[in-house]
């Protein structure tokens, strides 16, 4: 009441609704010019409106006399968009830019809150405004002094010559046939922009007379904007409670929506987003990302949400695939659509894709071309649905494109086991549908969902092999010296000076001497030519042994070969001496192999168990060094292979590389089976697994 008392109505006015000119009346708010020009000087030379969009062209004469217009300015302005020449099309036919066009933009998508109001005799006319304009020059003819230019540039550089003209006439012409347009096709295309820009040029511009203020036929117009009748039945929405008028003062929020600027039908702002009931909020989200975590849903939800509704909702559009959720193949493709690529059916893109998703749930990597060919479906289609899941990688295949979430497997078991139910559910339609083999159907290592995959580069696998056998090294130079004190305080007579070892040395014509240090330097802990130098138990000069020792280097080398051939059926010499430095490297200080073996002793030994040298055919250009051309192979070893194995033995005497049906064809014939591909694998793995 006392707020009443200190703002007392001074006087109370009849406000009247003008219907005349509704839907007619626009606002045009003109660019704000210097005090020295204002619109009074200037004159409208023409004017021109497109209706349905409300757009709004006005060509206005500028003042040329005015001291505050710039006239040399003004003659470059119509140089460069006329040049020289004068004609019906020049832009300004003065050779002066004395005139400006104006081009409108609406100010307020919203209108119906502003009325143009008319204060007349103690009472106040309203009239609804249609639009509202903001008309900001338009600078097109710089468009147009642009594109002379560079034809004028054209001219220049491309000469005038006639064969030039006759060349230029020939154009090759290319026919292209396009396909039927599916209805998801013509939706997309109806709602681009470049679709939009052209209906807005297909209007035709409505030009209009422009009157001047004081102008009889403004005059007249201008009556417009009174009620012309005072009575009730014209004025009946200003007969409202206070509450109702009120009410059409500040309408609902619902009216807000028409304000937001249009967007891209696939386009939706967080703050639209969040208006949304949450299984709509978490819908248009997994469509439009597709592979999501649960963490980062929860963090586009916003705070305060229920993470247990969030989990209802998401299950609905949603699978789970290794920790993280990835939209259903049916929101994507609703029914009754197809495949943009293809024309096919809905049904048949969902069965594909949920084939996918259920590969990625067996493994981290899929491989398209077997996708390809049991779906059957066109490789864009394949593609789409490997894109919308994962990432391609060179010469590998295509992995998910997220690591595996163990967090949320920890915290909600009871979700992944009933989307693990869904799975089996999904597999069991697609065995019915696709009849997949049981490599298909293989369940793969547990250690693929229960941790993150491990990926070691080419670079930590060598620094992880050469930690190793640094250790492996120091450990067996502990043991060597540890068996070295051993043989010292044992065996004291054993001992022996490094300067008196006289190494083994042989005929140069017969064979040269096996190196046993070329091939593993760091195994052999010092030896010297296969003998330690601080320790032996003979006293070898120039290769003579005592005759007892002689007999137990045979025995000791013979059951070397034996053992070693009979695990390895085929080797080169020079494998043969890389598993021999090996052997020795394990043997204890002052053993009888240590006296020295030569390459003629090793070579004459094989042959003495029952091995013969393969002359395997090798090109002249070969880059092999002498050791790996010559070939040894057991030709009994007293298993199921002998037969099998003596005849690639033959094959490969005559040429060096045999193709697989030919070796197929010889073991058939030769052995009088018929052998598989499987077996005749196997035959090969067992009798050349050193070196094939």
């Amino acid at each position: 009441m006392a707020n009443e008392e200190d703002d007392p109505i001074i006087q109370e006015i009849d406000v009247f609704l003008a219907r005349s000119l509704l839907e007619k009346l626009y606002l045009f708010q003109y660019p704000i010019r210097p005090a020295s020009m204002t619109y009074d000087d200037v004159t409208h030379l023409s004017a021109k409106i497109k209706p349905k969009q409300q757009k709004v062209e006005l060509e206005m004469a500028i003042d040329t006399l005015n001291p505050n217009y710039c006239r040399s300015k003004g003659e470059q302005i119509a140089l460069n968009v006329d040049g020289t020449c004068t004609d019906e099309t020049s832009t300004y036919s003065s050779k002066l830019m004395d005139k400006q066009t104006f081009c409108s933009s609406q100010a307020a998508s919203n209108v119906s809150r502003y009325a143009a109001a008319v204060y007349k005799k103690g009472e106040l006319h309203l009239t609804p405004l249609h639009g509202i304009l903001q008309l900001r020059p338009s600078f097109t003819y710089l468009d147009k002094a642009d594109a002379k230019h560079r034809e004028r540039e054209a001219a220049n550089e491309g000469g005038d010559s006639s064969q030039d003209e006759a060349e230029d006439d020939v154009k090759q012409i290319t026919v292209r046939f396009s396909r039927p347009e599916t209805e998801q096709a013509r939706q997309r295309r109806v709602q681009s922009y470049e679709f939009l820009q052209k209906r807005q040029a297909e209007e035709h511009w409505v030009h209009l007379h422009y009157y001047g203020l004081k102008d009889s036929r403004s005059e007249h117009e201008r009556q417009y904007l009174f009620s012309q009748g005072h009575g009730l039945a014209e004025n009946t929405e200003l007969i409202k409670s206070p509450s109702e008028y009120l009410m059409m003062l500040m309408p609902p929020s619902v009216e807000e929506e028409t304000d937001k600027p249009m967007a891209p039908s696939n386009v939706l702002s967080m703050a639209q987003l969040r208006t949304l009931p949450l299984a709509d909020q978490i819908k248009i989200l997994m469509k439009n990302v597709k592979v999501m975590p649960f963490a980062n849903l929860m963090s586009l939800l916003g705070s305060g949400t229920d993470p247990t509704a969030v989990l209802r909702c998401v299950q609905q559009v949603a699978l789970l695939v290794q920790g993280n959720w990835v939209v259903k193949s049916d929101v994507l493709y609703p029914k009754d659509t197809s495949s943009p690529h293809s024309g096919v059916p809905a049904e048949v893109l969902c069965r594909g894709r949920d084939f996918v998703m259920w590969k990625f749930t067996q493994d981290r990597w899929v491989v398209r071309k077997e996708v390809a060919a049991v779906t059957k479906l066109c490789p864009e289609d394949v593609k789409d649905f490997l894109e919308h899941m994962s990432v391609a990688r060179i010469n590998k295949g295509w992995e998910f494109m997220l690591p595996y979430d163990e967090d949320f497997v920890k915290k909600h078991p009871d979700i992944v086991q009933r989307q693990q139910m869904l799975w089996m559910g999904i597999q069991a339609k697609l065995e019915k549908v696709y009849n997949l083999l049981k490599e298909h159907l293989t369940p793969k290592k547990q250690e693929a969902q229960s941790a993150h995959p491990l990926l070691v580069s080419g670079e930590q696998r060598v620094n992880m092999a050469k930690a190793k056998v640094k250790q492996n090294y120091g450990q067996l130079e502990k043991e060597f010296q540890k068996q070295k004190a051993e043989m010292k305080s044992n065996d004291t007579s054993a001992k022996m000076d490094v300067p008196n070892i006289r190494i083994k040395e042989e005929p140069v014509s017969e064979e040269e001497p096996m190196d046993t240090s070329a091939h593993n330097e760091g195994l052999n802990n010092g030896l010297v030519n296969g003998l330690h130098p601080a320790q032996g138990s003979t006293d070898p000069v120039n290769g003579h042994l005592p005759g007892g020792c002689i007999d137990r280097v045979a025995q000791e080398l013979k059951a070397f070969v034996s053992s070693t051939f009979k695990k390895q059926f085929v080797l080169t010499l020079s494998e043969l001496k890389r598993l021999f430095n090996l052997h020795l490297a394990s043997l204890p200080p002052g053993h009888t192999l240590f006296s020295g073996i030569s390459d003629k002793m090793l070579q004459d030994m094989v042959l003495d168990t029952g091995c013969k040298q393969i002359l395997v055919p090798f090109p002249p250009q070969t880059a092999a060094s002498p050791d790996e051309l010559k070939v040894y192979a057991l030709w009994e070893a007293g298993d199921t292979y002998d037969q099998h194995r003596q005849v690639l033995l033959e094959i490969f005497s005559k040429n060096y590389r045999v193709r697989r049906n030919v070796i197929q064809n010889q073991l058939s014939q030769e052995c009088g089976e018929d052998l598989n591909k499987q077996e005749v694998d196997r035959v090969l793995k067992v009798s050349f697994c050193s070196l094939w």
